[in-house]
């Protein structure tokens, strides 16, 4: 699989967090400590948690090539941009025909408004699971034998980011500081 190079990550040599930022920007800084350590890093995708596997066989610029190339921007030209738009077909009742022809644009607009409101609302709930599974995975792969990380993940869970962040507060100041910046997302009261 090929790892796009504005992905955000972080690095961790041990306990020490040695590159942070979009993979081709820091790639040389992993690739280097990676050299002098003699063994490779533990390198996670900042949004995911997920560990990525870095090919950093050959010169920098082998490696560098090896990554997928950030999508280029997309060009527009003079008129309307295009939406994107996909016909398909809706059954309602009547009555809710009705209501969608009384609206202001008519059925099409309206429903694009729903749709939109209840993306929007489901946004915050979606945020922050995906933010307590990213901080999950990070904290198994660089603390699941450290004091504190059953409770660092129950609390994690249950949404208590004061009783996380104690939990934490005993490790090492990098790992430490990763575990609270990934499990930042997750909370609906207090930090994030």
């Amino acid at each position: 699989m090929t790892v796009p190079a504005d992905l955000p990550v972080v690095s961790f040599l041990g306990d020490r967090r040695v590159a942070e930022g979009p993979l081709g920007e820091v790639l040389p800084l992993i690739r280097e400590a990676s050299r002098k350590a003699g063994r490779e890093l533990l390198t996670f995708d900042q949004g995911a948690g997920k560990v990525v596997d870095l090919d950093l066989r050959g010169t920098l610029e082998e490696a560098r090539a090896r990554l997928a190339p950030p999508p280029a921007p997309e060009k527009r030209g003079p008129g309307r941009p295009k939406l994107g738009v996909t016909a398909r077909e809706v059954t309602l009742l009547p009555r809710h025909w009705d209501w969608l022809s009384a609206q202001p644009g008519g059925a099409s607009v309206a429903l694009r408004k729903l749709v939109e409101a209840q993306m929007k609302d489901g946004e915050g709930p979606e945020r922050a699971r995906r933010a307590r599974e990213a901080a999950y995975r990070f904290l198994t792969a660089m603390s699941g034998d450290r004091p504190g990380y059953e409770e660092a993940v129950r609390m994690l869970f249950a949404g208590d980011w004061t009783a996380f962040d104690a939990a934490v507060d005993g490790w090492p100041e990098d790992v430490r500081e990763t575990a609270r910046a990934m499990a930042a997302g997750a909370w609906r009261n207090g930090p994030g």
